[in-house]
C-alpha cells in the first residue's frame, strides 16, 4: 500500500507538467460555469421557478481536474450531489443541468424524476445517483467488479481493457457501514476503483471530527492492503489533477483501488434549506472564502501569465451568457406529462407476464420427482448454461472458496444446497461467494447488472435481508423508473424465508408485505419444486429484479416433488394457480399453507363443504383476474398467509375483493394468518402461532354457515 500526504501550498502551485496554458483556462471556464450554474439555481429558487438546490460550490477545483483525467463514456461514474463541476467536464451540458432543476420531460438525468443535481447521463457512462447517502459505493465497486468478471470470461463487448470506475462522496458519507463494506471488497478483489472523498468539514452542520474518528478518513484507510491513498488540498487545481492522475494511474495498471482525500470548502450553506450561519462562525467561513478556487485561481493565471485581465472578463461575460441562455431554454420546457407516471416502473420492452414466458403447458418432463432444491439447482445448471453473464454469489453458496481443495471435497453449494457443485460446473469467476454482508450481496448485484451481467444472487436467510434493504427498496427497486429507463438492473435475489421449522424469531420471518409494496420490484413465492423450476427461469430472463421467496420448510417436502420439466419450462409471473376447484368457498394463498389447505379442504368434503384453493404463486403482480373469478363464483373467500394477520399482504387481496366483488359476496371476506406476535421456537409455540390445519377447517365451517 502506498500513501502520500497533502502537500504544504500558499498558493495555487506549480503547473503540470502535462497541462497547457490553453487546458488551464478553459478548467478555470468550467469551474466559473459549475459555479454560476449553482448561483443560477439559487436564484431561480428564490423566484420559485425551481423546488430544491443543492450546490457544488468550493469542490469545482478537484472535480474539475478529475473530469479531465478521467475518460468520459469510457470510465464509469457513480457521483453525488456536489458534482456539478465533473459532470460539466464529462459533457454535462448547463441547459441539461437546468432541465433537472426545473423538472423537465427531457432532463436526461431522470426525466424529471428526481430533484436537482442527482446526476446521470446515459452517453457518458454516468449511473443515475440518488439521495440515500453512501448507497452509491457498493454499486461503483460492483460495476468495477464487472470488468474483473468480464476479463476472466473473456466478454469485450461494454468494456473497455483499461477502464477505471470513480466513485466520489463528501466525508460525511463515509460514515456509512456501506463505505466500509465497499472498501473491503475493492481492496480483496483489487478493483479498478478510484474514490474521491470530497472533504469540505461538515455534513450539513456536523463537523468531520464528530463524523469521523481523528478528523481524517484517509488516516483510518491506510491499513487496506492494495489501496493507495492520496491527500491532496482538492482547491489547488493543479495539485489535484497530479493526485487524480497518479490515482486513476495505478487503477488502469490493475494494483487495485484507490483513495484521494481531498480538502475542499463549502462556501454556500449545506443546501437552500440549511443555513450555515446558525452553525459556523463568521471566521470560518471567511477562512474558506480565502481558498475559493473559483476567485483565487483566475489571479493565479494572471499573475503567471497564462491568461491577462481582459480574458478572464471574456471568459465570465461567455459564461454568464451560456448560463443565461441555458435558463431560458430550461424554463421554456414542458414537464413530463401524467400519462407518463408509469413508465419504466417495470420494463416497457420485456414483460414477465405475457405469453413468451408460458410454457407451463408442456413440460418436457423426464427422470423421477425430486425436491425444490434438485429442481432449483437445475434451472440455475440450465440458464448459467444458456447465458454467459450470469453469476452467482452470495454467503456459502460457493461449492469452496479456496479454489486448490475444489477437487478435494464435496461441496458446500449453499447451506441448503440450492447451488451445490455450479461452481464446479462453470467456476470461480461465476460462482463465489460473499463477505456475510447482506447490503454487500445486493448493492454489488446492482452494479454488475448495470454493466450487463445477470446476478443471481442469496441473502441466505430473509430474517437478515434487512440490512439489504436500502439498496433492495431505494436502489435496485428505482434504478429503471428514476432513470427514467436509461438504466436499469435486473437481478435476481434469492431467499430463504418462513416458519414450520422451530426456528423461533430470527429464522422464520415471512415479510413479504414489505418488498411487495415496492414498486418496481417483482416478488414470487413458489409452493411447489415444479413452480420453483419454471418461475425461476422466469425470473432469471425476464428484465426487472425479482426478489424470489423459497420457504425453507417446502425444500423438501415429498408431496410438492416433480420431475424435471425441461430447460425452457416457464410460468409467467401474474399467473395464479387452481390447486383444488370448489364450489362453496374460495381460499386465497401461497407458500407453505397452500398445502394447509388442501388438506383442510379434502378433510371437509366429507361434510359437504366444497373449497377451491387458488396458489397465487406471485404475489407481485398477483393474479387479480382468476381470484376475482373464483369468488365470483363461491361467493365466499378467505385469504391465507403465513405472515402476522395485521397489516400483511393478505390485507391488500381482502380489500381489493371488497372493492371488485362486493356484489358477489355472501359472507365477509375472512384471513387467516400467524399471530400478531413474534414465532416461538418451543413446538407448542410455534403451533399455536403459525396456521394450522385445524384453523382452515374452523374456517372453512365458520363462513359457508354465514
Amino acid at each position: 500500500m502506498a500513501t502520500r500526504t497533502i502537500p504544504d501550498r500558499k498558493t495555487a502551485g506549480t503547473p503540470s507538467a502535462r497541462l497547457s496554458p490553453q487546458q488551464l483556462v478553459a478548467a478555470y471556464r468550467n469551474m466559473l460555469l459549475s459555479r454560476r450554474l449553482d448561483d443560477k439555481e439559487v436564484q431561480l429558487k428564490g423566484q420559485n421557478k425551481i423546488f430544491f438546490q443543492i450546490s457544488g460550490a468550493g469542490h469545482e477545483a478537484v472535480l474539475t481536474a478529475a473530469g479531465m483525467v478521467f475518460k468520459s463514456g469510457y470510465d464509469w461514474f457513480y457521483t453525488y450531489y456536489r458534482d456539478r463541476a465533473l459532470c460539466l467536464e464529462l459533457g454535462v451540458t448547463p441547459a441539461e443541468m437546468l432541465y433537472e432543476a426545473v423538472g423537465a420531460a427531457i432532463d436526461p438525468a431522470s426525466g424529471g424524476r428526481q430533484m436537482p443535481s442527482h446526476w446521470g447521463h446515459k452517453k457518458y457512462n454516468i449511473v443515475s445517483a440518488s439521495s440515500p447517502t453512501g448507497t452509491q459505493f457498493l454499486q461503483g465497486v460492483g460495476s468495477a467488479e464487472a470488468t474483473l468478471r468480464a476479463k476472466l470470461l473473456g466478454i469485450t463487448e461494454g468494456f473497455q481493457k483499461d477502464e477505471v470506475v470513480f466513485i466520489s462522496t463528501g466525508e460525511g458519507q463515509t460514515s456509512e457501514g456501506e463505505f466500509w463494506e465497499s472498501l473491503n471488497t475493492a481492496c480483496n478483489l483489487k478493483l479498478p476503483a478510484v474514490y474521491l472523498v470530497e472533504d469540505n468539514g461538515y455534513a450539513i452542520s456536523v463537523p468531520v471530527e464528530v463524523n469521523t474518528a481523528g478528523g481524517s478518513i484517509s488516516r483510518l484507510v491506510r491499513s487496506f492492503p492494495n489501496l493507495l491513498v492520496e491527500e491532496v488540498d482538492g482547491c489547488d487545481l493543479l495539485a489535484s489533477y497530479d493526485t487524480i492522475q497518479r490515482a486513476v494511474d495505478y487503477a488502469r495498471q490493475r494494483k487495485g483501488p484507490a483513495l484521494v482525500h481531498a480538502k475542499v470548502i463549502r462556501p454556500y450553506s449545506h443546501s437552500l434549506s440549511d443555513d450555515e450561519k446558525l452553525y459556523r462562525p463568521p471566521a470560518e467561513r471567511d477562512a474558506d472564502a480565502a481558498r475559493d478556487p473559483v476567485t483565487q485561481f483566475p489571479k493565479w493565471l494572471v499573475s503567471e501569465g497564462h491568461a491577462t485581465e481582459d480574458e478572464i472578463k471574456q471568459i465570465q461575460e461567455e459564461v454568464d451568457k451560456i448560463v443565461l441562455a441555458a435558463t431560458d431554454d430550461a424554463l421554456a420546457q414542458p414537464q413530463p406529462g401524467p400519462e407518463t407516471v408509469y413508465f419504466g416502473v417495470y420494463s416497457p420492452d420485456v414483460d414477465p407476464t405475457g405469453e413468451q414466458f408460458d410454457t407451463e403447458d408442456d413440460p418436457q418432463f423426464s427422470g423421477d420427482p425430486t425436491t425444490m432444491v434438485d429442481l432449483l439447482n437445475a434451472c440455475m445448471r440450465d440458464e448459467m448454461r444458456r447465458d454467459q453473464k450470469i453469476v452467482v454469489f452470495g454467503q456459502d453458496v460457493a461449492d469452496v472458496s479456496r479454489e486448490e481443495h475444489l477437487d478435494k471435497v464435496k461441496g458446500k453449494g449453499g447451506v441448503f444446497k440450492v447451488t451445490w457443485r455450479l461452481q464446479k460446473e462453470f467456476g470461480s469467476a461465476r460462482v463465489y461467494n460473499s463477505p456475510l454482508a447482506e447490503a454487500n450481496i445486493v448493492g454489488r448485484a446492482i452494479g454488475l447488472a448495470v454493466r450487463g451481467f445477470k446476478p443471481v444472487v442469496e441473502v441466505q436467510f430473509f430474517d437478515y435481508i434487512w440490512t439489504a434493504y436500502m439498496q433492495l427498496r431505494d436502489e435496485l427497486a428505482t434504478m429503471r423508473w428514476r432513470s427514467n429507463n436509461n438504466f436499469s438492473a435486473p437481478v435476481v435475489v434469492r431467499t430463504t424465508y418462513g416458519g414450520y421449522i422451530r426456528g423461533a424469531i430470527y429464522h422464520s420471518q415471512t415479510g413479504a408485505t414489505l418488498f411487495t409494496h415496492c414498486p418496481g420490484l417483482r416478488v414470487v413465492c413458489p409452493a411447489t419444486a415444479l413452480d420453483a423450476n419454471g418461475l425461476l427461469r422466469t425470473a432469471i430472463r425476464c428484465d426487472d429484479p425479482v426478489l424470489f421467496l423459497e420457504h425453507k420448510h417446502l425444500y423438501r417436502q415429498t408431496y410438492n416433488k416433480s420431475p424435471y420439466p425441461g430447460p425452457n419450462f416457464m410460468i409467467p409471473f401474474g399467473k395464479a394457480k387452481v390447486v383444488r376447484e370448489g364450489s362453496d368457498v374460495t381460499v386465497v394463498t401461497y407458500g407453505a399453507t397452500v398445502q394447509r389447505a388442501v388438506v383442510a379442504a379434502n378433510a371437509m368434503a366429507d361434510q359437504g363443504i366444497s373449497v377451491e384453493v387458488i396458489d397465487l404463486r406471485t404475489l407481485s403482480p398477483w393474479d387479480r383476474e382468476a381470484v376475482f373469478d373464483s369468488v365470483k363464483k363461491t361467493s365466499r373467500v378467505i385469504v391465507a398467509y403465513e405472515d402476522s394477520k395485521s397489516w400483511g399482504f393478505g390485507a391488500e387481496i381482502s380489500a381489493s375483493i371488497a372493492d371488485e366483488c362486493f356484489a358477489w359476496l355472501d359472507a365477509p371476506v375472512r384471513r387467516i394468518a400467524s399471530s400478531d406476535t413474534f414465532v416461538g421456537y418451543a413446538p407448542r409455540l410455534e403451533d399455536a402461532i403459525l396456521p394450522q390445519v385445524d384453523d382452515f377447517k374452523k374456517a372453512y365451517e365458520e363462513i359457508v354457515k354465514f
